[in-house]
């Protein structure tokens, strides 16, 4: 088993502590005063900047409940997405999300809805701790991560001279490798199995959609593999030869 550094262990530590007082917050019975929409949406900000996030969505949702036409009420809805983002809790953020696209499809902040539906799917593909503890989890369940591909794709298409463009792409990237590198475990899991077709099929996979990738040079390996097991010589072949094109010191290539 793989022993804990002691910086490792105190972030972990950190970690509980910051979970213990979130809890405390939400059981904390808070009840939102009656009080004019102005005052509401101060409070709400005011908890906001001090970090208080679960207090701001116990006051932004009261204030989007008691006054929904309210002088605040696009902002409210802005305000609770970015709430909800803050303390991780990915189901309501997207259904605030997916309101504020519905109700409001040509506001003049839709690109930076858009661009907050990204980072909440890639937040919710993330574990700490296996990010904490440098464990490579590439294999988890991708569905998060193409969500906040497509996203961070529908932003930069739609809006591609949005102040939000740049960074999405940069993400879009990263993703991507995240993507490339699910594949391949899969393909390195049939290699395992002996399944050669579908381990030549799924690496065929990623050359037709994450080229780009680092997985590529190991989907390229596994070709060989597969078709040589499989005696298709014209194949294997055909894969060396695009590994030695583009990789010409990898071993199989020689």
């Amino acid at each position: 088993m793989r022993k804990l550094t002691a910086s490792a262990l105190l972030a972990l530590s950190s970690l509980v502590l910051v979970t213990g007082c979130s809890s405390n917050d939400q059981d904390s019975g808070y009840q939102v005063e009656n009080k004019t929409p102005e005052a509401l949406y101060a409070d709400a900000r005011a908890a906001m900047e001090l970090g208080n996030f679960t207090k701001a969505t116990q006051v932004l949702e009261a204030l989007d409940s008691r006054y929904p036409f309210g002088p605040h009420k696009t902002q409210v809805q802005l305000d609770l997405i970015f709430a909800y983002y803050k303390l991780e809790d990915s189901a309501n953020a997207l259904a605030n999300i997916d309101r504020f696209i519905r109700l409001n499809p040509t506001h003049k902040d839709i690109d930076y809805v858009y661009y907050m539906r990204g980072l909440t799917n890639m937040q919710a593909d993330q574990y700490l701790f296996h990010e904490l503890m440098g464990i490579d989890r590439s294999d988890r369940d991708p569905t998060a991560a193409i969500e906040a591909f497509r996203d961070f794709e529908q932003l930069v298409k739609a809006y591609p001279n949005s102040r939000y463009s740049p960074d999405a792409q940069q993400r879009m990237r990263f993703l991507k490798n995240r993507l490339g590198n699910y594949e391949l475990q899969v393909a390195e899991y049939y290699v395992y199995m002996d399944t050669w077709i579908a381990a030549a099929n799924r690496a065929q996979l990623i050359l037709e959609k994450y080229s780009d990738t680092p997985a590529t040079e190991r989907a390229l390996e596994i070709m060989v593999q597969a078709y040589d097991k499989l005696g298709q010589q014209t194949l294997r072949d055909h894969a060396k030869q695009v590994l030695a094109t583009n990789y010409p010191n990898n071993k199989l290539a020689q």
